[in-house]
């Protein structure tokens, strides 16, 4: 049964799915009319512009992804504070969480031409500000504002692919996309690496603030147009209320945003995560009354983001129908333990790598996204799979299982005792498996919903995921700082203090001894120490995954927008699609 605007309880009542107490906030959902009115409008040469200007967006993406990695690292050395990557990489991860669900509305509510303006001024002001700090808190307040670009450019070119693509196509697209990982994963370590020896890592960072918006052009200026000449032609409604002042115009947009509802969420994973990685590093320790405060604070504010979101909020975030669909849920649940997972082994893999391994930082480089390349290419191949099979859940599961195997593997072959071969195979095996998995999930969880809600369902998906990535980051961090100093103490007893602070600091100095001497050999002991703990961890957090994988249900993939209400990209009814 199509959603019908006038009858919206008849369309929960037809679908199992969602719960029939909650129905479609359908006035926030401007931006999807646009978008099914664009789809007349644009023409052979226009829709080429379309997907040229997707595919620049996608390249430059994927380049800053390939690059900027490698250079926190060196910020954070160059400060003498390398430690504190985790807890940057936690708020980063916070960041780009909850800006998803502001991007999605802001591409729901207006357009998702305005959506594209608005997260290319957080990405070249993030750039301006990192390219030019003095100071490694600085660089974090950089790294907060790009993150907002950053996520804004991911979310958004998900919801492209999903306003374009009908379902049995999307797996497919979704893995092309993501193709330039594969040339950037050389491109970009060669990129890194010579602007590291030469420019310098502020350079490495500063250039984006004028690539980015050179990339993104021909994408918004087609987008933009196409919105413009549908509006033109009569096929979007134009018509405005002008009888609200300002100021109640600012107050309905930061409803429909649920402002209110993301600084809550925000605020509550922060102050929850965010002492797991300074705790080692405060005074007092965990014995710090502030540490202990932000946590119960955290813990407190949870359930006032619940209360609010569910009985309050006009316009929810997570709207609590989305609650009620399983394939979400799942899907969100399978993305998040996914990531932690990932970051468990993730967030020091280059630090680890550089130190552990007589590799060059090209060599380092090209390791550290071994994983995405294969991620890359095996999401293709999995896109593949579904156009033809039509359907997604025994990919998903094969996936995560595959990713098991090789985070489980790691515990053995993590890198200082391992040969080459085996630490590069325990990256491929995990990229394999998340290229099955990435794309699957996603799909699944795009299909059980209709087009107004697709933009909002990616983005909670990817919010939940993305808070499992900060989780994370911050149980690494939490392991690093409370064990390698320990370590390094052990394994380098005839080290002063002060110079063994200098190696836990940068790993520059860490890395600065030749192999085979016993400074060297102590620092190489002490991370592989550090790394197991991480790697055994992550194995058990990978199970969980793999075991909600098969309670995900297994829509059918066909010519439709969604499995749901069963019709075109346009908005036309398709006749004959089974949904399950």
């Amino acid at each position: 049964m199509s959603y019908d605007e006038k009858n919206p309880a008849a369309y929960s009542e037809k679908n199992p799915d969602i719960s029939s107490v909650f129905v479609l906030d359908v006035e926030s959902h401007a931006g999807v009319k646009t978008v099914e009115a664009t789809q007349k409008v644009y023409g052979k040469y226009s829709r080429w512009f379309l997907f040229i200007g997707l595919g620049l967006a996608a390249y430059i993406y994927s380049l800053d992804g390939t690059t900027t990695y490698v250079y926190l690292s060196y910020a954070a050395s160059s400060f003498s504070d390398h430690s504190l990557i985790s807890p940057i990489q936690v708020a980063q991860s916070i960041i780009i969480a909850v800006g998803k669900p502001v991007v999605a509305k802001i591409a729901d509510v207006s357009s998702r031409g305005a959506a594209y303006v608005f997260v290319l001024l957080f990405y070249v002001i993030g750039y301006i500000v990192i390219a030019s700090a003095h100071s490694i808190h600085a660089v974090a307040g950089g790294i907060i504002l790009y993150a907002i670009g950053y996520t804004g450019l991911q979310i958004l070119t998900q919801i492209i692919i999903a306003d374009i693509t009908t379902l049995k196509w999307r797996g497919l697209v979704s893995g092309l996309i993501s193709l330039p990982f594969v040339i950037n994963a050389f491109v970009g370590s060669n990129i890194s690496a010579a602007v590291i020896k030469g420019a310098g890592w502020r350079w490495g960072y500063g250039m984006f603030a004028i690539l980015i918006p050179v990339s993104l052009s021909p994408l918004i200026i087609t987008l933009i147009w196409a919105e413009r000449r549908s509006k033109a032609l009569g096929l979007v409604d134009t018509k405005t209320k002008d009888d609200k002042s300002v100021v109640q115009r600012f107050l309905d947009s930061a409803s429909q945003l649920d402002i209110p509802g993301l600084i809550l969420i925000g605020t509550s994973v922060a102050l929850i995560l965010l002492p797991l990685t300074l705790a080692n590093n405060a005074k007092g320790h965990w014995n710090n009354a502030s540490m202990i405060a932000m946590i119960v604070i955290g813990g407190l504010l949870f359930p006032v983001f619940l209360l609010w979101d569910f009985k309050i909020a006009k316009h929810p975030v997570i709207a609590p129908r989305f609650c009620f669909n399983r394939s979400v849920v799942l899907a969100s649940l399978i993305g998040a333990f996914d990531f932690v997972s990932f970051y468990l082994t993730f967030t020091y893999l280059y630090s680890f790598i550089i130190v552990v391994k007589p590799w060059s930082p090209v060599n380092a480089s090209y390791f550290a996204y071994t994983q995405t390349v294969a991620l890359t290419i095996f999401g293709i191949t999995a896109g593949f799979a579904m156009r033809f099979m039509h359907r997604y859940k025994y990919i998903l599961v094969v996936g995560l299982g595959i990713r098991l195997l090789g985070v489980g593997l790691m515990i053995h072959s993590r890198g200082a005792n391992a040969s080459d071969a085996e630490v590069v195979w325990t990256q491929l095996l995990q990229g394999v498996g998340g290229g099955f998995a990435a794309v699957a999930s996603q799909v699944g969880a795009q299909a059980s919903v209709p087009h107004a809600d697709v933009a909002m369902v990616t983005a909670v998906v990817l919010l939940i995921t993305e808070i499992g990535g900060a989780i994370g980051s911050a149980v690494a961090g939490a392991l690093w700082t409370n064990m390698m100093p320990k370590r390094l103490a052990l394994h380098l007893p005839f080290l002063t203090q002060e110079e063994r602070d200098a190696l836990y600091g940068s790993i520059v100095i860490a890395a600065s001894s030749p192999r085979g001497s016993p400074t060297r050999e102590g620092v190489i002991q002490a991370y592989d120490d550090v790394m197991k703990v991480m790697t055994i961890v992550a194995t058990i957090v990978a199970v969980v995954p793999f075991a909600l994988s098969f309670f995900m249900p297994n829509w059918y993939l066909g010519d439709t927008q969604n499995a749901l209400d069963q019709i075109d990209l346009a908005g036309n009814k398709v006749e004959g699609e089974p949904k399950e």
